[in-house]
């Protein structure tokens, strides 16, 4: 496990959304087993600059799978090979000695490139922003126990609170379909009393902006689930949907 690894990095490079992008390929050589994915392109990053080339560009913040933002595709799956992982989780010992390795920035037209590996996803604050807030009494705290909440809604809540909102489900999503993370959004507060009082108002702003935002529909696939790094169920589409729809009469 200790030995040294020699790669070949084949990565998107594109000077911005205006410009097109083609694969440019870095042999890497002597690379620790034990660094994360991102460590490895922070190591070329160093080698591109004492050669006087333009670093690559990516998107990185608390490198502990919490931010989302390490979103890129590692030889075509989002986040690389290893589910349940992040890009700056994913560590060098699962490839082999000698391996080819491409990496690209997410591919949908709701995250247009900025640069590199770096796209934007502004289109997720929008469609938070229109889902508005959670009405609270003004005041001091309250106290963690005065809304009785049944352990299941909790669990519930929460598993669908873990969306780190990086957009691999939309990458992976034939479609590209931001359906998983907007009623992860939404879900997390169906599930809790807090949340009842704009409930109506919430799924209907979300998912119209969705639409709006360009991202397309849900033909039940899976593979948003199947690469979702936080196992964002998708039971959580069907909760959307039957919200949606119930709004919709009402």
């Amino acid at each position: 496990m200790s030995e040294k690894l020699n790669l070949t990095l084949k990565v998107w490079r594109q000077e911005d959304t205006n410009q097109s992008g083609n694969f440019v390929t870095y042999p890497v050589a002597d690379v620790n087993p034990h660094m994360s994915f991102l460590e490895l392109l922070d190591v070329l990053n160093e080698k591109l600059i004492k050669e006087g080339d333009d670093p690559i560009a990516f998107e990185h913040d608390c490198r502990e799978g919490i931010c989302g933002s390490c979103a890129m595709s590692i030889n075509g799956e989002a986040h690389g090979p290893v589910k349940s992982t992040t890009a700056c989780q994913l560590h060098m010992f699962n490839f082999k000695d000698g391996d080819t390795i491409t990496v690209e920035p997410w591919r949908a037209n709701s995250f247009p490139i900025l640069k590199d590996l770096v796209t934007d996803r502004s289109a997720f604050d929008r469609i938070m922003q229109a889902g508005g807030y959670v009405s609270v009494n003004t005041g001091s705290a309250p106290d963690g126990n005065a809304i009785p909440i049944e352990k299941d809604k909790a669990i519930e809540a929460f598993n669908a609170a873990a969306c780190i909102g990086c957009g691999a489900c939309v990458s992976s999503c034939k479609n590209s379909s931001a359906s998983l993370f907007v009623s992860a959004k939404l879900a997390q507060y169906s599930a809790l009393p807090q949340g009842k009082p704009e409930q109506k108002q919430r799924v209907l702003g979300m998912v119209n902006k969705m639409d709006e935002e360009g991202f397309g529909h849900c033909t039940n696939t899976g593979a948003c689930e199947a690469t979702c790094p936080k196992d964002i169920s998708v039971k959580n589409i069907g909760i959307m949907n039957r919200e949606y729809l119930k709004a919709l009469v009402d």
